[in-house]
């Protein structure tokens, strides 16, 4: 089957719908156009996919309009199989992964915009550095002050592995952060939902030794007790995990060792 491409004489406004004439499954996807660097305002672009052509993913579908209809569309993207958080975007009103969110499972217009209340950089790539920098401020690694000896590994308990099970997962795809209102309004304070998570799964972690000094480092009234446990965080994540339960994780243990 024929591809559907714009002729190569065509000319599209801004705005105006594309369509595939031959389409066999149409089905309209509306995506959130903006370029700061021009003076034109935000914009929702239509167009009509065939859906007998198209991968059975919305990330699917958006590099079908990219490729076929739109080359000037921006969206970041890598592997496609969930792991590394790039298409994150805001898909019919809700955070997830573009390459893990089902066309099928999506009634009515596919509706994509970018992850909400983060500066637009284009079309559906937003700034994250902020987001970013406070993951680093978490120091996400291990430390360990005790010598170890040269013979074995830094080893642990069945039991303490399993602390770890719903923390390690994370991709850092901001889905979670960037639905959380409390993040909405004070990320400049507030590390929000994702860099909690990560920073308890070192804390609980058995082989780490510096539990009491990253405590100390985010016992803040907006680093931590900005969250309210709205549960925006928890509904959002496309791995399932749960990041107001690890910021509840680190709640009570900063009361314990009052």
């Amino acid at each position: 089957m024929a591809e559907f491409r714009l002729p190569a004489n065509s000319i599209v406004k801004k705005g105006e719908a594309y369509s595939d004439p031959n389409a066999k499954y149409p089905r309209k996807m509306v995506i959130y156009r903006y370029d700061p660097e021009t003076t034109d305002n935000p914009r929702l672009d239509s167009y009509e996919i065939d859906l007998d052509h198209c991968g059975p993913m919305v990330l699917d579908a958006i590099l079908m309009v990219k490729n076929e209809m739109d080359s000037t569309i921006a969206i970041r993207r890598s592997c496609r199989e969930g792991i590394c958080g790039s298409c994150a975007v805001n898909i019919n009103g809700k955070n997830t992964l573009a390459c893990t969110q089902s066309i099928a499972d999506i009634k009515g217009d596919i509706e994509v915009y970018p992850l909400p209340h983060q500066n637009v950089i284009k079309d559906l790539v937003t700034d994250l550095q902020n987001f970013y920098a406070q993951y680093a401020s978490i120091e996400p690694w291990m430390k360990v002050d005790s010598a170890l000896p040269a013979d074995r590994e830094y080893s642990q308990s069945i039991e303490d592995r399993s602390k770890l099970d719903g923390l390690y997962e994370c991709v850092l795809c901001a889905c979670c952060s960037t639905s959380c209102p409390s993040y909405w309004w004070n990320s400049d304070r507030f590390l929000g939902p994702a860099a909690l998570l990560n920073a308890y799964r070192w804390i609980v972690d058995s082989r780490d030794e510096a539990t009491g000094e990253r405590l100390d480092a985010i016992e803040d009234a907006f680093k931590v007790y900005r969250c309210h446990t709205i549960m925006n965080c928890t509904d959002a994540c496309p791995k399932g995990l749960n990041p107001a339960k690890a910021i509840a994780g680190i709640k009570a243990l900063m009361v314990k060792r009052r």
